[in-house]
Order: C-alpha cells, then sequence, then structure tokens
C-alpha cells in the first residue's frame, strides 16, 4: 500500500489538521507505521486460534499470505509445519525476521521468508494449505483479487484447503465513525479511529498515540476496503473454486463481523 500524505476524514483529519506542522502522516504498513501495526496486532488472538485450529487436521506444507510481522506465522511454526510467510512490506518482513531471529531454531529452520505480491506470485511448490488471515484480502482491489485466486490456484495442492477471512458490517454499528484507545503488546497507548460511513466500500484507520507528546506526532493511517462475504464466495466460485464452508460469524464485536471461508479448488 502506498504512503499516503492527504489528511484522514472525520474526526482524526480534524486532529491532524489543529496539529499543524506536528503531524507526521505515514501509512500503517510502511516504516514507521509497521512496528505500530505489529504491536496492536499481538494483543489480537481470536483469529490466529481458529485458522490454527482449521490448519491442523491437513498435514503438509502452509504458505501464509500477507504474513506481515508473523501474527499467524509463527503459530502455523508451532503446529510443526513448514511454512512460506510471503508479504508485499519490507518492513512488515523486517519485524518477521526479528522474531524469527529471537525464536528456537527448530521453528526458524522451517520458516520461508518472501517478498512478493500476494496478487502475483510464484513458487517452486505447492502447499496442503494456502491462510490468508486478517482480512488482508480487503486490500486488493477487483483486478488484484483476480490475480491472487489464480495465483493461489496454481499452488494449491490437490485436495488442499484455502482459509481466508472478510470483515463486513456488524448489525449494530450505526456510527460513521468510532475513536477507541487499544493497548498494544509492549503496553503502548494508542487512540484509534476508524472512519466508515454506512454503505462505503473504504474504511479509513487512523492510529496516534494515546498521549500526543510536544513535539511531532506520528498519525499513521490506512485505507481497507469492505468486501462483503456473498461477493467474496461468489468471486471464489467463478475463480474456479469450491466453498466448502462459512462460518459466520468468526468474531463479532457488534460493528464488525468477521466471516471465515474454507474453499478447494477444482481442477
Amino acid at each position: 500500500m502506498a504512503a499516503t500524505t492527504l489528511l484522514p476524514p472525520g474526526r482524526a483529519g480534524q486532529l491532524v489538521a489543529e496539529l499543524g506542522d506536528r503531524a507526521r502522516l505515514c501509512d500503517l504498513y510502511g516504516p514507521h507505521g509497521a512496528p505500530i501495526y505489529h504491536d496492536m496486532s499481538l494483543r489480537d488472538t481470536g483469529e490466529v486460534r481458529h485458522l490454527v485450529g482449521l490448519v491442523r487436521p491437513h498435514p503438509g506444507p502452509v504458505l501464509d499470505l500477507a504474513a506481515g510481522s508473523g501474527r499467524i506465522t509463527l503459530p502455523l511454526l508451532a503446529l510443526g509445519r513448514e511454512v512460506t510467510a510471503l508479504d508485499l512490506s519490507a518492513d512488515m518482513l523486517a519485524l518477521l525476521r526479528q522474531q524469527l531471529d529471537r525464536a528456537p531454531a527448530h521453528l526458524r529452520e522451517r520458516c520461508t521468508v518472501v517478498q512478493a505480491d500476494m496478487a502475483d506470485f510464484r513458487l517452486p511448490r505447492r502447499y496442503a494449505v494456502i491462510v490468508l488471515g486478517t482480512t488482508s484480502i480487503s486490500l486488493l482491489d477487483r483486478a488484484g483479487r483476480a490475480g491472487l485466486y489464480r495465483c493461489v490456484a496454481e499452488h494449491l495442492a490437490d485436495g488442499g484447503r484455502f482459509f481466508l477471512t472478510t470483515l463486513d458490517r456488524g448489525a449494530d454499528s450505526p456510527e460513521e465513525e468510532v475513536e477507541i484507545t487499544a493497548t498494544g503488546a509492549s503496553g503502548t497507548a494508542y487512540r484509534l479511529y476508524e472512519h466508515w460511513p454506512a454503505g462505503a466500500d473504504v474504511r479509513t484507520i487512523t492510529v496516534l498515540p494515546s498521549e500526543l507528546p510536544d513535539g511531532p506526532v506520528p498519525v499513521c493511517t490506512g485505507h481497507v476496503r469492505v468486501l462483503p462475504p456473498d461477493r467474496l464466495a461468489a468471486e471464489l466460485t467463478q475463480a474456479g473454486f469450491t466453498v466448502q464452508q462459512r462460518r459466520t460469524p468468526l468474531e463479532d464485536a457488534g460493528r464488525h463481523r468477521v466471516t471465515l471461508i474454507e474453499a478447494e479448488i477444482q481442477r
């Protein structure tokens, strides 16, 4: 995702305007935002438990797409699997490599780290399971998703499974924008804004320190598409997959509804 230089919408944008020259806008997945994203993601383990439990019955190597800093990669390695962790962001993968350097050798030696685009990659093997978690498919536009489906089909072993998650608006989500305080694994407190107007196909996430420093203030912003599960299932079917199961909701925090889809390629 390209670094953003535009003011975020809503109250976050008003706050940035008030900060003036003190605001340092950055991409949530870039060199300044990646450590913050990593810190916050380590506290969110619900989806990881579900995905690891689904992978467990399917022996063989695993491809973790949009692996980032290893939120899902490391638990998959703990299953005893060979895992290929693929991500486009060099900054996120640098964080993953740092974690692997601290991990036991028997985990580290079973992980292959690849910097590549999940919508266009070529790897030398097929996988028993391909995972795309953290609703990361929402980062892709329609052409990007078509490329993803093609690459997954080419790299999935016969009888293999493709597990992916997507996010939709929950039943109880009337607010256009919400502000929450979130604490990362480091103990750092963040102020998070989510701007998501009703019917919008993109939501904007903005993260700032909870306590604003006197000097420069990092403002990390990401724009994420909304991909309803019915549309995702239809696209998978059109791309030659059979949707085996849909689990909805995987988790429901009122504003968000996460759906996990299990698919198999038909050859």
